[in-house]
Order: C-alpha cells, then structure tokens, then sequence
C-alpha cells in the first residue's frame, strides 16, 4: 500500500530529514516497495502550501533527497505511491494541494462516477489527475467551505463517501499551516501517531551525537523542538508509536491533539477479493 507521513511542530520551523531520509524505515527506505511516485508537502514562511513531486521512488529521485536535506518547515505531508488508480504521472503524484491545503491518502475508494457526480464545476477543477484520492480530496474540499470548518467538513464528506460508495480504505492526511488531521479508516490499512508527551522530545531524531535522541534542528537557533509525527508504519524501534483504532480521526492543533470517532463502519465495505488485481495489489 501507499505509505503517509506527516509532521507538526505547531509552530517552529524545522528539517524532517531523519524521517524522510535516515530513519530505519524513512520514507526513502519504504519507497523500494512502493516505486510509483513520491511527494514532499510543506508550508513556505508565509504558510503557502509547497510540493516537489515525480512520478518515480523516492530511493531514486535525487530532488526528494534534496529537500528532505534542505527543506524547513512547521509542518510536512508526504507520500510514497504504489499505483492503484491513475497512471504512474506527476500529476497522479501525492500529496495533493487545493485551496492552501495538503493531502494524502492510503487506499481504495470505488464509485469515482458517483464521487464526480457531488463535485461542481468549480471542484472538478481543481483536480489535474486521475486518482481516487484526488477526488475525493476535491469533495472534502467542497463540504469545508460548505460548513466553514475544516474538521467539521473532512467529517462531513467522509460520512457520505461510507455511506455511499465503496470503501476499502480511505487513511488520509490533511494538513494547514500548524494542523494536522489523520484518519484511519475503517480497519484495513495501519496508521501510527507519536506524541511529544510520550518518550521524549517529540521523537524526532536527530543523527549527530551533539543533539539530544529524540530532538530536531530548528531552523532558526539550532534547539530541539517537540513535534507530532503520523505515518503508515512505525519508522524506528521506539517502544511510544500508537496505532491508531479503527475509525479514529486524530486532529492536531499546535501540539494539542484530540481524538475523534464520528464515523459509523462503511455501508458497502469492500474485502481483498473485491477489489481488482491492480488495487489488491496495492494495498500490500
């Protein structure tokens, strides 16, 4: 399956290389698996959404090690892909950006002619690319402005593609300046969270022997700065990653994290054996 990866200090710029880069399981480590495009997300110093992306691995592409070396930030999604929906193309390449926002996801979503059919004129285009994620991206960009809140319409929009369209499994990452959302849901695909108040300074790492385990450069001084790190596997042996419980929605505001349930189980879930070879595939 695809793998997420997002983090946020709420506030302090910093590098996520060790994670994208140097971690036992980086990102760069999980794209050998997962060769079909990679994505680097984050926010510019005046909280523009920002994304280098390719249609090829992560272990190969020498821009993504670049900006994962270089790049700071408060808060980063990325992504590595394995195809399901959509040719192996930038554009098909995650995350995704729409109305200063990032996105992400891990899974499979059926009925995209009925998802297309709730999308105005408007919402159709902002989507350049053929994915499942990406329209479902533009619907819940459609029910935030509906509902003027971006909690309250990622739910929104979520609740109706469970009770409407088959779901295999729609893990996602969404992300503002200084915000996360992560969602697992409903059971198939994995989602991991560390929290700053478990283990140490944020679990960030930080390679040199100077630095504190579990702490980051900050851009801006060289201190240690806590964050909030979600990905699709646990990235090193630290004993504090939390699976995230099925249908849980983690919001991350700053460095304060609440954890919501308001999904019911999917109205047309769908098995391995319902899905095509290409989408079982894969969710590997």
């Amino acid at each position: 399956m695809c793998r997420l990866f997002g983090m946020t200090t709420g506030g302090p710029r910093v590098r996520a290389t060790f994670w994208l880069l140097d971690a036992p399981q980086s990102l760069r480590t999980q794209s050998r698996r997962m060769p079909d495009g990679t994505g680097l997300g984050w926010f510019s110093l005046g909280d523009e959404p920002v994304r280098d992306r390719a249609p090829v691995a992560a272990y190969e592409n020498t821009d993504f090690s670049a900006m994962a070396r270089h790049v700071v930030s408060h808060t980063f999604v990325s992504h590595v892909r394995y195809a399901s929906t959509g040719a192996v193309s930038v554009h098909n390449s995650h995350p995704f950006d729409m109305n200063d926002r990032l996105f992400a996801h891990n899974g499979v979503v059926q009925g995209l002619d009925v998802l297309d059919s709730w999308l105005t004129d408007v919402d159709r285009a902002l989507v350049e690319g053929q994915t499942d994620s990406e329209r479902v991206f533009a619907y819940i960009t459609a029910e935030i402005r509906r509902q003027g809140d971006t909690t309250a319409g990622l739910v929104s929009a979520v609740r109706r593609i469970a009770a409407e369209l088959p779901v295999y499994s729609l893990n996602l990452l969404l992300a503002e300046p200084r915000r996360l959302w992560a969602l697992r849901y409903p059971e198939p695909n994995e989602l991991w969270a560390l929290s700053p108040e478990l283990g140490g300074v944020g679990h960030v790492r930080h390679l040199e022997s100077e630095h504190e385990p579990g702490s980051l450069d900050v851009a801006a001084d060289d201190a240690a700065t806590p964050a909030y790190v979600v990905a699709s596997e646990r990235m090193d042996d630290d004993p504090d990653w939390r699976l995230l419980a099925p249908g849980e929605l983690l919001v991350v505001d700053g460095l304060t994290a609440t954890s919501l349930f308001p999904f019911d189980p999917p109205a047309h879930p769908l098995t391995v054996d319902d899905l095509s070879l290409e989408e079982a595939t894969s969710q590997v």
